[in-house]
């Protein structure tokens, strides 16, 4: 996992904005169920009045509460409401104003609310409840009987001998008597006042409208920003994650072209294309989920905390046994998951290496009636990882029903305990909302975790592939510092000083004190039987692999101290199995380098006789080439290889078997146009038929990767029983030029 950060470090510019933008929705998705709770038990319950203090009243009600308050009280309550003409007043108050027709007093909006509540408090909630007792056990007090009870205690102030200060002592001293259950239900009643006014004024559905409309405003607005901090968040993210991805397959990329046979061989060419492909996308989709929800599950579920932690509701145990659970089952899935997890890529890998067998192989398989036989091979491994991945779905999809029934379970605790806690007036309705829906977005949190817990194992594993190619040091490297040499001081000259070599991870030696020279303007020619070395001759001039013991020259310089694309440069490679590329012939033979130009080409195509057959064809040099050269035949494919390494104008001509897929006329022609265009350069042909190599100026014979003979035919038909033998096998005697079957 640290290698999926490592990856991410390098946007750190753009994650940090995700996590900008993922603070925002969080902040959204926490303060909406407060919203809630406040339309519900405000803007529903008590009429859009948020607290004791009025935006306005009517004076007669204000004389009335001013009488049950503290003289300190009462005159911060005067000085505070104003005449309905006065222009410091609150919005709401100027609407009232407007639509009511008693002489009304209005808020200053300068006022400090936070004192006028705790003023108004005790007041209200003794008018309210005097009030309600006029109105009896079967009727909800209404203005008749607020205006009843203002009357009486105005009455009651006029009457000779009233005392304010011992009336405000006894009702204080009933209010402290009053326990915090009992208190909490009464502190609501205050509320229940403003609003009995506000209807005594006729504007109570306006208040009440006005608070819903503002809230739900705010909603709205603060939903449309949260839809803007989501698109954001899922447009940078996958930003990021298709950078790190394109990063990726750039480097993979790089690295495995540097790579010689030896780690190629070692990781299998299916293996690199699964590491290039499914794991980069692995990892890819894994970014995605760490910006958009890994990083977000824990801002919310910590801001949810919060948000519980600050409702003093009780229930906070109700989480507590809910995370322990999810802890729980994410750890028990995490078992059963995790080891089927690191073995699925692998699986993956043999199933590309089957694939990619079987449709290499197609014609040999059919000419073998091997289809059933491929099948069931093909079957055995897509079998093998598709019981794999049904059994880490099955992991993930026994998730969900648990998960549900915790979070079924957790809303039902919720009620049943959060209903007592209304009954003894210690919770409202939308307070019971916003939590259950805190609850539920901290149960999110963890649920959006325990699925990225479940992915990140093969996302791991799959970076942990990628690193492995990354960090693996290709065998084959260029010399630091590299020797200097002079472009235009090349001859061509190759030799070979007492080479040996064996192929990694091999006990025995390939190639054992190969010593000789290839000199320019002639042909040396290897021959001999299959397996003996021959092509591997060739690997160590162009360094696919490096000597094991001695060194290999161009021109007195050893091959290793030269950059590869100088060595490269001076070769015209031809390998046995002809390889053409998707495109155009015209391309295929400019493969070589943008230098080259289309009378180099052309004259090339001569050269290797292949001019006849292209055209003859439509579109002549730009006919279309299908992958892998599969719209030619075998000679033709052969023959544009041979014109592609023609057409570079080396100073080296390696021909590893190239001429296998040619007729002998067409042999003949080739070799004969190719003596004239390669008079100055060095050729080293690679053949099975002694016809190819009869005029070569020096022959090498390997017979178990050792020269057993050199020198030209005439001197090898005289001293090389191995070369004999395989002229004798070709050739009759009469084209050998023996006599009586002598040497």
């Amino acid at each position: 996992m640290t290698k999926i950060f490592k990856y991410l470090a390098s946007h750190w510019a753009a994650c940090l904005a995700v996590f900008a933008l993922l603070v925002v929705q969080a902040y959204g998705d926490l303060t909406l169920p407060d919203y809630t709770s406040k339309i519900v038990d405000v803007g529903i319950q008590q009429g859009g009045v948020a607290d004791a203090v009025p935006d306005a009243m009517r004076d007669s009600t204000l004389q009335a509460l001013e009488l049950l308050m503290s003289e300190e009280d009462a005159a911060m309550v005067e000085a505070c409401y104003l005449s309905a003409g006065s222009g410091q007043a609150t919005a709401v108050g100027k609407t009232v104003a407007e639509k009511a027709n008693a002489e009304v007093r209005l808020l200053d909006r300068d006022a400090d609310r936070n004192a006028l509540a705790d003023a108004f408090a005790v007041p209200e909630v003794a008018l309210y409840m005097a009030a309600a007792q006029q109105a009896g056990e079967d009727g909800a007090p209404g203005a008749k009987e607020l205006d009843g009870v203002a009357a009486a205690l105005t009455a009651m102030a006029a009457a000779p001998g009233f005392d304010r200060a011992t009336l405000t002592e006894h009702l204080s001293q009933a209010m402290s008597q009053v326990d915090d259950s009992t208190m909490a239900t009464l502190s609501g009643q205050a509320a229940l006042l403003v609003q009995l006014e506000y209807a005594a004024l006729g504007v109570d559905g306006m208040v009440q409208m006005r608070y819903l409309l503002t809230v739900g405003g705010r909603m709205l607005l603060l939903t449309l920003v949260m839809v803007a901090a989501a698109i954001l968040v899922g447009l940078l993210a996958s930003r990021v994650a298709a950078s790190i991805a394109r990063d990726l397959r750039q480097q993979v990329f790089r690295r495995v072209v540097s790579f010689s046979s030896a780690e190629t061989d070692r990781f299998s060419t299916a293996s690199l294309i699964t590491r290039t492909t499914n794991d980069i996308q692995q990892v890819q989709m894994v970014c995605v989920i760490l910006l958009r929800m890994v990083a977000y599950a824990p801002i919310l579920g910590l801001g949810g905390i919060f948000h519980v932690a600050q409702s003093d509701t009780n229930l906070t145990w109700i989480i507590a046994l809910a995370v322990a659970l999810l802890l729980l089952l994410i750890v028990v899935l995490m078992e059963l998951a995790m080891p089927k997890f690191k073995i699925m890529q692998k699986l993956v890998d043999r199933l590309n290496l089957v694939s990619r067998e079987i449709l290499t192989g197609i014609m040999p398989i059919r000419a073998f009636s091997r289809e059933r036989h491929e099948e069931a091979r093909f079957d055995a491994a897509n079998r093998d990882l598709m019981s794999t991945q049904l059994y880490t779905n099955r992991v993930m999809a026994a998730m969900s029903p648990f998960m549900t029934m915790i979070m079924n379970g957790v809303s039902l605790l919720i009620v049943w305990f959060g209903g007592k806690q209304m009954d003894l007036g210690n919770l409202q309705v939308g307070e019971l909302i916003a939590f259950i829906t805190y609850t539920m977005q901290i149960v999110m949190s963890f649920l959006m975790l325990a699925m990225v817990a479940v992915m990140l194992p093969r996302a791991g594993v799959a970076a942990d592939r990628i690193d492995e190619v990354l960090k693996t040091e290709p065998s084959i490297r260029d010399p630091q510092p590299a020797k200097a040499v002079s472009s235009g001081s090349w001859k061509g000259e190759v030799a070979f000083h007492h080479v040996s070599f064996r192929y990694p991870g091999s006990d025995e030696a390939a190639l054992t004190d190969i010593d000789f020279t290839a000199k320019p303007g002639q042909t040396t020619a290897i021959i001999g039987a299959t397996g003996c070395g021959k092509s591997t001759l060739l690997h160590l001039i162009t360094r696919f692999y490096d000597v094991s013991e001695g060194s290999v020259t161009v021109d007195g310089v050893d091959v290793r101290d030269l950059p590869q694309q100088t060595l490269h440069s001076l070769l015209g490679y031809v390998p046995q199995k002809g390889v053409l590329f998707s495109g155009t012939i015209d391309s295929n033979l400019k493969f070589g380098g943008e230098e080259i130009s289309d009378e180099d080409a052309r004259k090339a195509a001569r050269i290797a006789q292949a001019a006849e057959f292209i055209e003859t064809k439509p579109e002549g040099y730009q006919s279309p080439i299908a992958q892998g050269g599969s719209n030619v035949s075998g000679g033709q494919k052969q023959r544009l290889s041979i014109a592609r390494a023609v057409a570079c104008n080396p100073k080296i001509y390696l021909f590893d078997d190239s001429f296998s897929a040619l007729d002998y006329k067409t042999d003949v022609a080739l070799r004969r146009a190719l003596k004239e265009e390669t008079g100055n350069a060095t050729v080293v042909i690679v053949a099975q038929r002694i016809s190819t190599v009869l005029h070569a100026n020096q022959i090498l014979v390997l017979d178990d990767g050792r020269i057993v003979g050199k020198g030209t035919h005439a001197q090898l038909m005289q001293s090389c029983p191995e070369y004999q033998e395989i002229a004798r096998s070709q050739l009759s005697n009469k084209e050998l030029g023996l006599k009586g079957g002598e040497c």
